[in-house]
């Protein structure tokens, strides 16, 4: 079959298959590489539907059909490419349809396609905004968000992605657009004596949560964010049955979302930051319940590793900060006297704790308590003056490592450990186990550490040359032993960038065989000819990850 001239009678909107394309499409940011057959540019929904339609009837005939919703192509787990159909929202199904305000926040009605620094323009405009951004900001986009349940810096105090979806419209394997919300039982009663497919997914699906209530309960991961799996201990609390509970973090294995709510909040709320530079991780145990006792917006960090980048990378690092390089360079002073104190020696650890306030003095205050409350521990800190001193940190902890992968030839980043959580009172003993890992002299791995400290979720992100058979065949090793010390710790093997086909091998080994088979069960129940996004989440091996990986840069 002619996929390309197939698909170029049912679509209004543009289908692509020369080499240029299918090179592009073949990677996003994780560390691998497929090559797609066709990638389409819908015009409208009605283009998804007919591609969707289109292959569910040739499936049977074509197994190795299928079809991956790709927007800004930034997933790090490899959720954003495929072998068959890829399907680009950002061209044309890119709006946004309302944003409106109310008394104690607002809702916003947009498209997937919808590039997240263009949606916040549109929300700050109107004194709102979504919190549950991810750090990749400027080039994600929110159906991106929604798929992966994105969280970052923010999530700390206001949740995650799923904690603001309030509708999804979603085209399902019959080619039909459906609307989920949170329901009430009495709703629910009424979903399930629905005929058609809408009617078979609410009494599978409510059948196989209730069944298994205490078993899904247990299975839910024990941190304070999870993207691993499919959230179905989400679904059912007795009073209300939400859908998007499901689809929020499915990274489009169970259907295509095409029209989105979300709940927004209040923008703008003054903050002040504390920075608290840790000689002994052993301390941490004692330090973040101090912290998170004043409430906290965020509790960020990065390793030595970091800071030592950022040194070498000064130049470009002062060239990113707003103002003139001399008053820049003044900026950085009480760090270099700071590492004279300490013989030159860097901190392990570098603490970014904000505190917010619904005034300017209330967020120094509660900046101030916690600083207070740290001082018996006897730990070098600072209390930021202004915004843009604030800013310096936060830079450093986002661009360091990007501007070192810009000038080390060669290497490229390599994200499998990239996000792994957790909790706090746990980090004395994993961290050191970490490292043991981490630090083999055979590995020699170049890598720098970030995190949400205060969720305990750190991004641990290699410089690997990965055309060579060695460095690619160390990567499952290493991905074997962190995440039998991540559970080991009863942590999550992702908190934010989800399994997509990195993770996917390791879910049964997190969750146990019974749960993983009703996420095989939840695949069956939305999509039994496994259409959309093959391979992710559910049946993705280590062998696949490995074949796949890219070899050059």
């Amino acid at each position: 079959m002619n996929l390309t001239k197939e698909l170029k009678k049912i679509v209004q909107g543009e289908v692509k298959s020369d080499s240029r394309t299918l090179d592009l499409y073949s990677r996003d940011a994780s560390l691998l590489e497929i090559k797609p057959r066709a990638v389409v540019f819908p015009k409208n929904k009605k283009d998804i539907q007919a591609v969707v339609r289109f292959v569910a009837s040739h499936k049977k005939e074509y197994p190795d059909l299928g079809i991956t919703i790709r927007s800004g192509g930034t997933d790090m787990s490899g959720a954003a490419i495929g072998e068959s159909i890829i399907i680009d929202v950002t061209k044309h199904l890119n709006q946004i349809r309302k944003v409106s305000r109310g008394k104690n926040g607002g809702y916003a009605f947009v498209e997937p396609g919808v590039f997240y620094r263009d949606f916040e323009k549109e929300t700050l405009k109107k004194g709102l905004i979504i919190p549950a951004f991810p750090a990749s900001r400027e080039i994600c986009t929110v159906g991106g968000m929604v798929a992966n349940n994105a969280g970052g810096e923010n999530t700390l105090s206001y949740g995650k992605v799923e904690d603001y979806v309030e509708e999804l419209k979603v085209i399902l394997e019959d080619g039909e657009e459906y609307t989920f919300s949170s329901i009430s039982e009495s709703e629910l009663r009424r979903k399930l004596i629905l005929k058609g497919l809408e009617g078979d997914i609410y009494r599978k699906l409510f059948r196989l949560v209730k069944k298994n209530k205490d078993l899904l309960a247990k299975a839910k991961p024990k941190v304070s964010k999870n993207s691993a799996g499919y959230y179905l201990w989400n679904v059912w609390d007795s009073e209300k049955f939400d859908v998007c509970k499901l689809l929020v973090g499915s990274q489009g294995t169970l259907g295509i979302i095409t029209d989105i709510k979300l709940r927004l909040i209040k923008s703008g709320r003054p903050s002040r930051m504390l920075v608290i530079f840790l000689n002994d991780v052993r301390l941490v145990g004692k330090l973040i319940p101090k912290i998170l006792k004043q409430k906290p917006e965020t509790v960020e960090c990065y390793d030595d590793r970091t800071l030592g980048i950022a040194l070498r990378v000064l130049p470009d690092l002062m060239k990113r900060l707003k103002g003139t390089l001399i008053s820049t360079a003044f900026s950085f002073i009480p760090e270099v006297g700071m590492l004279l104190k300490n013989g030159f020696k860097l901190p392990k650890l570098i603490i970014l704790a904000e505190f917010g306030g619904s005034t300017p003095e209330e967020a120094k205050e509660r900046a101030l308590k916690a600083m207070g409350d740290l001082k018996p521990l006897g730990l070098p800190m600072r209390f930021t003056k202004s915004a843009k001193e604030a800013d310096k940190y936060h830079l450093i902890r986002r661009e360091s490592f990007n501007l070192l992968r810009q000038r080390v030839r060669g290497k490229q980043t390599a994200p499998f450990i990239d996000d792994v959580i957790v909790r706090p009172e746990f980090l004395p003993k994993f961290w050191p186990k970490l490292h043991k890992i981490l630090d083999r002299k055979e590995y020699g791995l170049i890598y720098a550490i970030t995190g949400h400290l205060g969720d305990g979720n750190f991004h641990i992100i290699p410089l690997m040359d990965l055309s060579k058979q060695r460095n690619r065949e160390i990567i499952p090793e290493i991905a074997d032993k962190v995440y039998n010390l991540v559970l080991e710790f009863k942590g999550s093997i992702t908190a934010e960038h989800n399994d997509g086909i990195v993770r996917a091998p390791y879910l049964k080994q997190m969750f146990g065989g019974k749960v993983y088979k009703l996420f095989e069960e939840t695949k069956r129940i939305f999509d039994p000819q496994n259409i959309f996004n093959p391979g992710k989440k559910i049946g993705a091996t280590k062998k696949y990850v490995f074949d796949h990986m890219k070899t050059g840069g």
